[in-house]
Protein backbone atom coordinates (compact mmCIF):
# COMPACT_ATOMS: atom_id res chain seq x y z
CA UNK A 1 0.00 0.00 0.00
CA UNK A 2 2.78 2.39 -0.95
CA UNK A 3 1.98 5.95 -1.90
CA UNK A 4 -0.88 6.40 0.56
CA UNK A 5 0.41 9.82 1.65
CA UNK A 6 0.16 11.17 -1.89
CA UNK A 7 -3.47 10.04 -2.18
CA UNK A 8 -4.77 11.71 0.98
CA UNK A 9 -7.25 14.25 -0.33
CA UNK A 10 -9.97 14.21 2.33
CA UNK A 11 -9.63 13.94 6.09
CA UNK A 12 -11.92 14.27 9.08
CA UNK A 13 -10.84 16.12 12.21
CA UNK A 14 -12.84 15.22 15.32
CA UNK A 15 -12.71 17.74 18.14
CA UNK A 16 -12.84 21.44 17.31
CA UNK A 17 -10.99 22.89 20.27
CA UNK A 18 -7.69 24.74 19.98
CA UNK A 19 -5.74 21.73 18.70
CA UNK A 20 -8.47 20.54 16.33
CA UNK A 21 -8.86 23.98 14.79
CA UNK A 22 -5.12 24.23 14.26
CA UNK A 23 -4.98 20.85 12.51
CA UNK A 24 -7.94 21.85 10.33
CA UNK A 25 -6.23 25.07 9.28
CA UNK A 26 -2.94 23.32 8.51
CA UNK A 27 -4.50 20.58 6.37
CA UNK A 28 -6.92 22.85 4.51
CA UNK A 29 -4.14 25.31 3.72
CA UNK A 30 -2.10 22.40 2.37
CA UNK A 31 -4.87 21.63 -0.14
CA UNK A 32 -6.77 18.89 1.68
CA UNK A 33 -10.56 18.82 2.04
CA UNK A 34 -11.28 18.74 5.77
CA UNK A 35 -14.45 17.50 7.44
CA UNK A 36 -15.01 19.00 10.89
CA UNK A 37 -16.88 17.04 13.54
CA UNK A 38 -17.57 17.52 17.21
CA UNK A 39 -19.89 16.09 19.85
CA UNK A 40 -21.40 19.60 19.99
CA UNK A 41 -22.84 20.42 16.58
CA UNK A 42 -22.68 24.17 17.21
CA UNK A 43 -18.93 23.91 17.88
CA UNK A 44 -18.36 22.90 14.26
CA UNK A 45 -19.83 26.14 12.89
CA UNK A 46 -17.80 28.14 15.41
CA UNK A 47 -14.62 26.35 14.34
CA UNK A 48 -15.28 26.93 10.63
CA UNK A 49 -15.79 30.61 11.35
CA UNK A 50 -12.63 30.77 13.41
CA UNK A 51 -10.46 29.01 10.80
CA UNK A 52 -11.94 31.19 8.08
CA UNK A 53 -10.98 34.27 10.05
CA UNK A 54 -7.42 33.03 10.51
CA UNK A 55 -7.15 32.29 6.80
CA UNK A 56 -8.35 35.83 5.96
CA UNK A 57 -5.71 37.28 8.29
CA UNK A 58 -2.99 35.28 6.56
CA UNK A 59 -4.20 36.52 3.19
CA UNK A 60 -4.23 40.12 4.40
CA UNK A 61 -0.58 39.71 5.40
CA UNK A 62 0.30 38.32 1.99
CA UNK A 63 0.99 34.84 3.36
CA UNK A 64 -1.85 33.09 1.53
CA UNK A 65 -2.87 33.56 -2.09
CA UNK A 66 -6.40 32.17 -2.23
CA UNK A 67 -8.27 32.23 1.10
CA UNK A 68 -11.61 31.45 -0.54
CA UNK A 69 -10.27 28.16 -1.89
CA UNK A 70 -9.08 27.20 1.57
CA UNK A 71 -12.42 28.05 3.16
CA UNK A 72 -14.22 26.06 0.46
CA UNK A 73 -12.34 22.98 1.63
CA UNK A 74 -13.94 23.17 5.10
CA UNK A 75 -16.90 20.80 5.38
CA UNK A 76 -19.20 20.42 8.39
CA UNK A 77 -20.45 16.96 9.26
CA UNK A 78 -23.29 16.13 11.61
CA UNK A 79 -21.46 13.84 14.05
CA UNK A 80 -18.04 12.33 14.66
CA UNK A 81 -19.31 8.93 13.47
CA UNK A 82 -21.21 10.19 10.44
CA UNK A 83 -20.76 8.09 7.28
CA UNK A 84 -17.17 8.53 6.08
CA UNK A 85 -17.03 7.30 2.51
CA UNK A 86 -14.08 8.91 0.75
CA UNK A 87 -12.31 9.91 3.98
CA UNK A 88 -8.66 8.86 3.80
CA UNK A 89 -7.66 9.85 7.32
CA UNK A 90 -9.46 10.60 10.57
CA UNK A 91 -7.53 12.71 13.11
CA UNK A 92 -8.88 12.66 16.68
CA UNK A 93 -8.27 15.69 18.89
CA UNK A 94 -10.68 15.11 21.77
CA UNK A 95 -9.95 15.25 25.49
CA UNK A 96 -7.10 13.21 27.01
CA UNK A 97 -9.08 10.27 28.31
CA UNK A 98 -8.38 6.69 27.27
CA UNK A 99 -12.00 5.47 27.50
CA UNK A 100 -13.26 8.44 25.46
CA UNK A 101 -10.73 7.89 22.69
CA UNK A 102 -11.29 4.14 22.57
CA UNK A 103 -15.06 4.57 22.30
CA UNK A 104 -14.64 7.14 19.54
CA UNK A 105 -12.40 4.93 17.40
CA UNK A 106 -14.68 1.93 17.98
CA UNK A 107 -17.59 3.92 16.57
CA UNK A 108 -15.45 5.13 13.66
CA UNK A 109 -14.46 1.58 12.81
CA UNK A 110 -18.14 0.83 12.18
CA UNK A 111 -18.66 3.69 9.69
CA UNK A 112 -15.29 4.18 7.97
CA UNK A 113 -14.10 2.20 4.96
CA UNK A 114 -11.46 -0.40 5.74
CA UNK A 115 -8.77 1.66 4.03
CA UNK A 116 -9.37 4.77 6.19
CA UNK A 117 -6.45 5.43 8.55
CA UNK A 118 -6.97 6.61 12.12
CA UNK A 119 -4.68 9.04 13.96
CA UNK A 120 -4.76 10.21 17.56
CA UNK A 121 -3.35 13.56 18.64
CA UNK A 122 -2.74 12.29 22.16
CA UNK A 123 0.17 13.87 24.00
CA UNK A 124 0.35 11.49 26.95
CA UNK A 125 -1.66 8.31 26.40
CA UNK A 126 -0.28 5.12 24.89
CA UNK A 127 -1.11 4.80 21.19
CA UNK A 128 -1.03 1.03 21.60
CA UNK A 129 -3.58 1.15 24.43
CA UNK A 130 -5.88 3.44 22.45
CA UNK A 131 -5.82 1.00 19.53
CA UNK A 132 -5.99 -2.20 21.59
CA UNK A 133 -9.75 -2.74 21.36
CA UNK A 134 -10.05 -2.08 17.62
CA UNK A 135 -10.82 -4.98 15.32
CA UNK A 136 -7.93 -3.72 13.15
CA UNK A 137 -5.45 -1.90 15.42
CA UNK A 138 -2.93 -1.68 12.59
CA UNK A 139 -4.80 1.24 11.02
CA UNK A 140 -4.14 3.59 13.97
CA UNK A 141 -1.06 5.63 14.88
CA UNK A 142 -0.23 8.79 16.77
CA UNK A 143 0.14 12.17 15.08
CA UNK A 144 1.02 14.49 17.93
CA UNK A 145 0.80 18.14 16.85
CA UNK A 146 1.90 21.05 19.02
CA UNK A 147 0.05 24.22 19.93
CA UNK A 148 -0.37 26.51 18.03
CA UNK A 149 -0.43 23.96 15.20
CA UNK A 150 0.04 26.36 12.23
CA UNK A 151 3.16 27.90 13.84
CA UNK A 152 4.68 24.92 15.66
CA UNK A 153 6.15 22.95 12.76
CA UNK A 154 6.88 19.80 14.75
CA UNK A 155 4.74 16.64 14.57
CA UNK A 156 5.59 13.45 16.45
CA UNK A 157 4.68 10.37 14.41
CA UNK A 158 4.11 7.54 16.90
CA UNK A 159 3.33 4.00 15.73
CA UNK A 160 1.69 1.66 18.21
CA UNK A 161 2.80 -1.92 18.74
CA UNK A 162 0.39 -3.19 16.06
CA UNK A 163 0.48 -0.25 13.62
CA UNK A 164 0.98 -1.44 10.03
CA UNK A 165 4.68 -1.41 9.12
CA UNK A 166 4.12 0.74 6.04
CA UNK A 167 2.11 3.41 7.84
CA UNK A 168 4.73 5.39 9.84
CA UNK A 169 6.83 6.12 6.76
CA UNK A 170 3.78 7.27 4.84
CA UNK A 171 2.68 9.43 7.79
CA UNK A 172 6.09 11.10 7.77
CA UNK A 173 5.63 11.90 4.08
CA UNK A 174 2.13 13.25 4.67
CA UNK A 175 3.29 15.61 7.41
CA UNK A 176 6.10 16.87 5.17
CA UNK A 177 3.63 17.49 2.35
CA UNK A 178 1.66 19.70 4.71
CA UNK A 179 4.79 21.80 5.33
CA UNK A 180 5.58 20.53 8.84
CA UNK A 181 8.59 18.70 10.25
CA UNK A 182 7.90 15.13 11.40
CA UNK A 183 9.95 13.00 13.77
CA UNK A 184 9.48 9.31 14.44
CA UNK A 185 9.07 8.36 18.10
CA UNK A 186 8.38 5.08 19.86
CA UNK A 187 5.20 4.65 21.86
CA UNK A 188 6.92 5.29 25.21
CA UNK A 189 5.75 7.58 28.04
CA UNK A 190 6.00 11.21 26.93
CA UNK A 191 7.00 10.22 23.38
CA UNK A 192 9.95 12.53 22.56
CA UNK A 193 9.29 16.14 23.53
CA UNK A 194 7.51 15.60 26.85
CA UNK A 195 10.14 13.02 27.86
CA UNK A 196 13.09 15.20 26.86
CA UNK A 197 11.54 18.22 28.59
CA UNK A 198 11.79 16.49 31.96
CA UNK A 199 15.53 17.15 31.93
CA UNK A 200 15.05 20.87 32.51
CA UNK A 201 11.95 20.90 34.71
CA UNK A 202 12.81 18.13 37.15
CA UNK A 203 16.27 19.54 37.82
CA UNK A 204 15.00 23.11 38.20
CA UNK A 205 12.47 21.89 40.76
CA UNK A 206 15.21 19.94 42.54
CA UNK A 207 17.34 23.09 42.75
CA UNK A 208 14.36 24.97 44.19
CA UNK A 209 13.70 22.16 46.68
CA UNK A 210 17.32 22.50 47.86
CA UNK A 211 16.67 26.23 48.43
CA UNK A 212 19.71 27.23 46.39
CA UNK A 213 18.02 30.08 44.52
CA UNK A 214 14.67 31.72 43.87
CA UNK A 215 12.71 30.88 40.70
CA UNK A 216 13.58 34.25 39.12
CA UNK A 217 17.30 33.62 39.72
CA UNK A 218 17.14 30.18 38.14
CA UNK A 219 15.24 31.60 35.17
CA UNK A 220 17.76 34.43 34.65
CA UNK A 221 20.61 31.92 34.66
CA UNK A 222 18.75 29.62 32.26
CA UNK A 223 18.07 32.47 29.83
CA UNK A 224 21.40 34.27 29.96
CA UNK A 225 23.88 31.43 30.49
CA UNK A 226 22.11 28.64 28.58
CA UNK A 227 20.32 30.81 26.02
CA UNK A 228 16.82 29.47 26.67
CA UNK A 229 13.91 31.65 25.54
CA UNK A 230 12.06 30.95 28.80
CA UNK A 231 13.44 29.84 32.12
CA UNK A 232 12.05 26.61 33.59
CA UNK A 233 9.72 28.34 36.06
CA UNK A 234 8.45 30.77 33.43
CA UNK A 235 7.74 27.73 31.27
CA UNK A 236 5.93 25.91 34.07
CA UNK A 237 3.78 29.00 34.63
CA UNK A 238 3.05 29.28 30.91
CA UNK A 239 2.05 25.63 30.55
CA UNK A 240 0.14 25.62 33.82
CA UNK A 241 1.37 23.65 36.82
CA UNK A 242 -1.86 21.65 36.91
CA UNK A 243 -0.90 20.29 33.47
CA UNK A 244 2.84 20.01 34.13
CA UNK A 245 2.41 18.26 37.46
CA UNK A 246 0.30 15.56 35.81
CA UNK A 247 2.88 15.11 33.04
CA UNK A 248 5.77 14.94 35.54
CA UNK A 249 3.97 12.28 37.53
CA UNK A 250 2.75 10.24 34.55
CA UNK A 251 6.11 10.03 32.78
CA UNK A 252 7.88 9.08 36.02
CA UNK A 253 5.34 6.38 36.76
CA UNK A 254 5.32 5.31 33.11
CA UNK A 255 9.02 4.50 33.41
CA UNK A 256 8.35 2.71 36.73
CA UNK A 257 9.96 5.28 38.98
CA UNK A 258 13.21 5.84 37.08
CA UNK A 259 15.19 8.17 39.41
CA UNK A 260 16.33 10.45 36.59
CA UNK A 261 12.69 11.42 35.99
CA UNK A 262 11.71 11.77 39.64
CA UNK A 263 9.27 14.67 40.18
CA UNK A 264 9.56 17.14 43.03
CA UNK A 265 7.47 17.11 46.19
CA UNK A 266 6.95 20.84 45.60
CA UNK A 267 4.40 20.57 42.79
CA UNK A 268 1.57 18.67 44.46
CA UNK A 269 0.86 21.22 47.24
CA UNK A 270 1.20 24.10 44.78
CA UNK A 271 -1.41 22.51 42.53
CA UNK A 272 -3.66 21.95 45.56
CA UNK A 273 -3.28 25.64 46.38
CA UNK A 274 -4.29 26.64 42.85
CA UNK A 275 -0.89 28.14 41.99
CA UNK A 276 -1.15 27.19 38.32
CA UNK A 277 0.60 30.14 36.69
CA UNK A 278 -0.48 32.57 33.98
CA UNK A 279 -3.92 31.01 33.52
CA UNK A 280 -5.10 32.15 36.96
CA UNK A 281 -2.65 34.93 37.76
CA UNK A 282 -0.43 33.26 40.34
CA UNK A 283 2.21 30.56 40.09
CA UNK A 284 5.93 30.81 40.62
CA UNK A 285 5.32 34.44 39.63
CA UNK A 286 2.29 36.66 40.02
CA UNK A 287 0.59 38.22 36.98
CA UNK A 288 -1.28 41.50 36.76
CA UNK A 289 -3.32 41.97 33.57
CA UNK A 290 -1.32 39.12 32.10
CA UNK A 291 2.03 40.77 32.83
CA UNK A 292 4.61 38.85 34.84
CA UNK A 293 5.61 40.60 38.06
CA UNK A 294 9.21 40.08 39.13
CA UNK A 295 11.40 42.00 41.55
CA UNK A 296 14.37 43.86 40.13
CA UNK A 297 17.76 42.30 40.73
CA UNK A 298 19.52 43.65 43.83
CA UNK A 299 22.04 46.43 43.27
CA UNK A 300 25.60 45.11 43.18
CA UNK A 301 28.32 46.41 45.51
CA UNK A 302 30.99 48.80 44.18
CA UNK A 303 34.28 47.60 42.79
CA UNK A 304 36.47 46.54 45.74
CA UNK A 305 39.92 47.84 46.55
CA UNK A 306 40.92 44.34 47.69
CA UNK A 307 43.10 42.28 45.35
CA UNK A 308 41.44 39.33 43.62
CA UNK A 309 42.98 36.02 42.61
CA UNK A 310 41.57 33.47 40.20
CA UNK A 311 43.25 30.65 38.34
CA UNK A 312 40.86 31.13 35.41
CA UNK A 313 42.71 33.22 32.81
CA UNK A 314 39.54 34.21 30.98
CA UNK A 315 37.94 35.54 34.15
CA UNK A 316 41.20 37.19 35.23
CA UNK A 317 41.35 39.12 31.93
CA UNK A 318 37.73 40.26 32.27
CA UNK A 319 38.36 41.47 35.82
CA UNK A 320 41.60 43.26 34.88
CA UNK A 321 39.89 44.98 31.93
CA UNK A 322 37.30 46.29 34.43
CA UNK A 323 40.01 47.80 36.61
CA UNK A 324 39.91 45.15 39.32
CA UNK A 325 43.27 44.56 41.01
CA UNK A 326 44.05 40.98 39.95
CA UNK A 327 47.04 39.27 41.59
CA UNK A 328 48.97 36.20 40.50
CA UNK A 329 48.74 34.19 43.72
CA UNK A 330 46.41 33.53 46.64
CA UNK A 331 47.93 36.16 48.90
CA UNK A 332 46.58 36.37 52.48
CA UNK A 333 44.57 39.53 51.73
CA UNK A 334 43.22 38.43 48.31
CA UNK A 335 39.64 37.58 47.47
CA UNK A 336 39.63 34.13 45.89
CA UNK A 337 37.31 33.32 42.96
CA UNK A 338 37.30 29.61 42.10
CA UNK A 339 35.81 28.30 38.83
CA UNK A 340 33.58 25.28 39.40
CA UNK A 341 32.90 22.29 37.16
CA UNK A 342 30.68 19.65 38.70
CA UNK A 343 31.65 20.45 42.28
CA UNK A 344 30.76 22.72 45.17
CA UNK A 345 32.78 25.74 46.25
CA UNK A 346 33.63 23.96 49.50
CA UNK A 347 35.07 20.96 47.65
CA UNK A 348 36.91 23.14 45.12
CA UNK A 349 38.53 25.19 47.92
CA UNK A 350 39.59 22.04 49.76
CA UNK A 351 41.02 20.49 46.59
CA UNK A 352 43.05 23.62 45.86
CA UNK A 353 44.16 24.08 49.48
CA UNK A 354 42.56 27.53 49.73
CA UNK A 355 41.15 29.12 52.89
CA UNK A 356 37.35 28.79 52.50
CA UNK A 357 36.57 32.04 54.33
CA UNK A 358 37.89 33.99 51.32
CA UNK A 359 36.64 31.68 48.55
CA UNK A 360 33.57 32.30 46.39
CA UNK A 361 32.66 29.98 43.51
CA UNK A 362 32.05 31.14 39.94
CA UNK A 363 30.42 29.18 37.12
CA UNK A 364 32.58 29.29 33.95
CA UNK A 365 29.89 27.70 31.74
CA UNK A 366 29.06 30.06 28.90
CA UNK A 367 32.41 31.81 29.04
CA UNK A 368 31.30 34.57 31.45
CA UNK A 369 29.62 36.32 28.51
CA UNK A 370 26.08 37.38 29.49
CA UNK A 371 25.73 36.61 33.20
CA UNK A 372 28.00 35.59 36.06
CA UNK A 373 26.85 33.23 38.80
CA UNK A 374 28.56 33.38 42.20
CA UNK A 375 28.15 30.64 44.82
CA UNK A 376 28.17 31.46 48.54
CA UNK A 377 29.00 28.70 51.03
CA UNK A 378 28.26 28.82 54.79
CA UNK A 379 31.89 29.48 55.77
CA UNK A 380 32.43 32.49 53.53
CA UNK A 381 33.41 35.73 55.33
CA UNK A 382 30.55 38.13 54.44
CA UNK A 383 33.01 40.96 53.79
CA UNK A 384 34.96 38.76 51.38
CA UNK A 385 31.74 37.70 49.67
CA UNK A 386 30.65 41.32 49.34
CA UNK A 387 33.98 42.21 47.74
CA UNK A 388 33.83 39.18 45.40
CA UNK A 389 30.37 40.21 44.24
CA UNK A 390 31.56 43.76 43.60
CA UNK A 391 34.56 42.51 41.63
CA UNK A 392 32.41 40.37 39.35
CA UNK A 393 29.85 43.16 38.88
CA UNK A 394 32.65 45.53 37.82
CA UNK A 395 32.88 43.55 34.55
CA UNK A 396 29.52 45.02 33.55
CA UNK A 397 27.77 41.67 33.46
CA UNK A 398 24.80 41.03 35.74
CA UNK A 399 25.69 38.79 38.68
CA UNK A 400 23.37 36.25 40.30
CA UNK A 401 24.40 35.27 43.82
CA UNK A 402 23.18 31.82 44.91
CA UNK A 403 23.76 29.35 47.70
CA UNK A 404 26.54 26.87 47.13
CA UNK A 405 25.41 23.44 45.94
CA UNK A 406 26.93 20.26 44.54
CA UNK A 407 27.43 21.99 41.16
CA UNK A 408 26.53 25.39 39.65
CA UNK A 409 22.92 25.85 38.60
CA UNK A 410 23.46 26.25 34.84
CA UNK A 411 25.65 23.15 34.81
CA UNK A 412 23.04 21.09 36.60
CA UNK A 413 20.32 22.17 34.20
CA UNK A 414 22.41 21.52 31.10
CA UNK A 415 23.77 18.18 32.29
CA UNK A 416 20.23 17.01 33.03
CA UNK A 417 18.98 18.14 29.62
CA UNK A 418 21.81 16.37 27.79
CA UNK A 419 21.75 13.23 29.93
CA UNK A 420 18.00 12.80 29.48
CA UNK A 421 18.42 13.01 25.71
CA UNK A 422 21.25 10.49 25.89
CA UNK A 423 18.99 8.05 27.74
CA UNK A 424 16.34 8.50 25.02
CA UNK A 425 18.95 7.83 22.33
CA UNK A 426 20.40 4.88 24.23
CA UNK A 427 16.99 3.24 24.50
CA UNK A 428 16.47 3.75 20.75
CA UNK A 429 13.24 5.64 21.39
CA UNK A 430 14.23 7.84 18.43
CA UNK A 431 17.23 8.57 16.26
CA UNK A 432 19.74 11.19 17.47
CA UNK A 433 18.71 13.48 14.62
CA UNK A 434 15.01 13.22 15.47
CA UNK A 435 15.72 13.80 19.18
CA UNK A 436 17.54 17.03 18.41
CA UNK A 437 14.91 18.17 15.89
CA UNK A 438 12.05 17.43 18.28
CA UNK A 439 13.58 19.30 21.21
CA UNK A 440 14.77 22.25 19.15
CA UNK A 441 11.39 22.76 17.48
CA UNK A 442 9.13 21.53 20.27
CA UNK A 443 10.84 23.20 23.23
CA UNK A 444 12.63 26.10 21.52
CA UNK A 445 16.08 25.25 22.83
CA UNK A 446 18.98 27.00 21.05
CA UNK A 447 20.37 23.60 20.05
CA UNK A 448 19.21 20.03 20.10
CA UNK A 449 20.35 18.46 23.40
CA UNK A 450 22.79 15.99 21.82
CA UNK A 451 24.35 18.67 19.63
CA UNK A 452 24.42 20.92 22.71
CA UNK A 453 26.34 18.27 24.60
CA UNK A 454 28.84 18.07 21.75
CA UNK A 455 29.17 21.88 21.73
CA UNK A 456 29.96 22.03 25.45
CA UNK A 457 31.90 18.76 25.36
CA UNK A 458 30.62 15.34 26.30
CA UNK A 459 33.54 15.04 28.71
CA UNK A 460 32.43 18.23 30.47
CA UNK A 461 28.85 16.96 30.81
CA UNK A 462 30.15 13.64 32.12
CA UNK A 463 32.40 15.42 34.63
CA UNK A 464 29.42 17.39 35.95
CA UNK A 465 27.30 14.25 36.30
CA UNK A 466 30.09 12.32 38.04
CA UNK A 467 30.51 15.23 40.46
CA UNK A 468 26.81 15.37 41.20
CA UNK A 469 26.62 11.62 41.73
CA UNK A 470 29.63 11.63 44.06
CA UNK A 471 28.36 14.62 46.06
CA UNK A 472 24.72 13.58 46.42
CA UNK A 473 24.65 9.80 45.98
CA UNK A 474 21.43 10.39 44.05
CA UNK A 475 20.93 7.93 41.15
CA UNK A 476 19.06 10.62 39.23
CA UNK A 477 22.50 11.82 38.09
CA UNK A 478 23.82 8.48 36.83
CA UNK A 479 25.30 9.07 33.38
CA UNK A 480 23.70 7.39 30.39
CA UNK A 481 25.78 4.63 28.77
CA UNK A 482 25.23 6.51 25.51
CA UNK A 483 27.20 9.40 27.03
CA UNK A 484 29.92 7.39 28.78
CA UNK A 485 30.63 5.21 25.73
CA UNK A 486 30.91 8.14 23.34
CA UNK A 487 33.17 10.09 25.65
CA UNK A 488 35.41 7.02 26.04
CA UNK A 489 35.50 6.44 22.28
CA UNK A 490 35.82 10.07 21.23
CA UNK A 491 32.52 9.92 19.31
CA UNK A 492 29.99 12.76 19.06
CA UNK A 493 26.79 12.37 21.08
CA UNK A 494 24.91 12.86 17.81
CA UNK A 495 26.58 9.81 16.23
CA UNK A 496 24.43 6.65 16.01
CA UNK A 497 27.60 4.56 16.09
CA UNK A 498 28.04 1.01 14.87
CA UNK A 499 25.25 -1.46 15.63
CA UNK A 500 24.88 -5.21 14.96
CA UNK A 501 22.74 -4.45 11.92
CA UNK A 502 25.71 -2.67 10.32
CA UNK A 503 27.57 -6.00 10.25
CA UNK A 504 24.93 -7.82 8.21
CA UNK A 505 25.37 -8.14 4.45
CA UNK A 506 23.22 -5.68 2.56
Amino acid sequence: MTGWAGKVGRIRVIGTGVMGRGIVQLAATAGVTVELADARREAVAEAIGYVGGMVDKLAAKGKLADPQAVKARLVAVDAPDAPADGVDLVVEAVREDLATKRALFASLERVCPQETIFATNTSSLSVTEIAAELTEPGRLLGLHFFNPVPLMRLVEVVPGARTHDWLPGQALELVKSWGHEPVLAKDAPGFLVNHAGRGLNTEALQILAEALAEPADVDRIARDVLGLKLGPFELLDLTGLDVSHAVLESIWSGFHGDPRLRPSWLTRPRVAAGLFGRKNGEGFYTYVDGEQQVDAEPAAPPKPSSPVFTADEHLARALSSAGVHVVSDAYPDAILLVPLYGESTVDAAARAGLPPARVAGVDPLGGYERRLTMSVHPGLDPAAGYAAWGALAATGRPVTVVRDGPAPIAQRLLASIVNTACFIAGQHLATPADIDTAVRLGLGYPRGPLAWGDFVGGDVVLRILHGLTAATGDPRYRPSPWLTERVALGLPLTAPGTTPSDLRPS
